[in-house]
């Protein structure tokens, strides 16, 4: 009997060299599953470090804008302060010439360019002479409003109105440029 224990048939050993040839196949198996769990596990952490080092990235970019717009807002609010401050200048140096205008007598002493560059009319000079020179003596001087009202165009509403709107005009480019650049 021992001899028959130790003798196995055909139909045994291949039964056992199946049995031996399916277990190296499942543990083949479990091996090739462990390694593809392995790099999946590899893959994942390559992700996680890729989407940290996005988010750096981007909280660096953040804080890149975040200084590029307090800069650009800085430079906004003195743009904004300086263009105040020149249009109380304006103002006040329009002021100031109101009043001076004020002061000053109602008619300009006027002056011809003829009498600034010769000796002046007299009996001994030409008819014609004498008519232009009188003639540009009354001519308005420059500045004051033909209709002869003594009006500077700094006095009339429209002039004003005019300037008003150009000057709001050039304030809102100004702005508009200060907080729209790219620097």
């Amino acid at each position: 009997m021992s001899e028959q224990g130790e003798q196995r048939t055909p139909a045994e050993e291949a039964h056992a060299a199946a049995a031996e040839h399916e277990a190296m196949a499942q543990a083949t198996r479990i091996e090739g599953q462990a390694r593809v769990d392995e790099v999946q596990r590899d893959v994942a952490e390559t992700d996680v470090r890729r989407i940290e080092e996005e988010r750096e990235e981007a909280e660096a970019e953040v804080e890149k804008l975040s200084r590029k717009e307090r800069k650009a807002r800085a430079k906004a609010e003195k743009e904004a302060q300086e263009a105040l401050d020149a249009r109380a200048k304006a103002q006040e140096a329009e002021r100031q010439a109101h009043a001076a205008q004020r002061a000053a007598p109602d008619q300009p002493t006027r002056t011809s360019t003829a009498s600034l560059i010769s000796p002046g009319v007299g009996s001994t000079t030409a008819p014609r002479a004498q008519a232009a020179a009188s003639q540009a003596q009354t001519e308005p001087r420059a500045g004051y409003d033909a209709r002869g009202d003594g009006q500077t165009a700094s006095e009339r509403p429209e002039v004003l109105i005019g300037a008003a709107f150009a000057g709001a005009f050039l304030l809102a480019r100004l702005i508009h440029a200060a907080t729209s650049s790219d620097d």
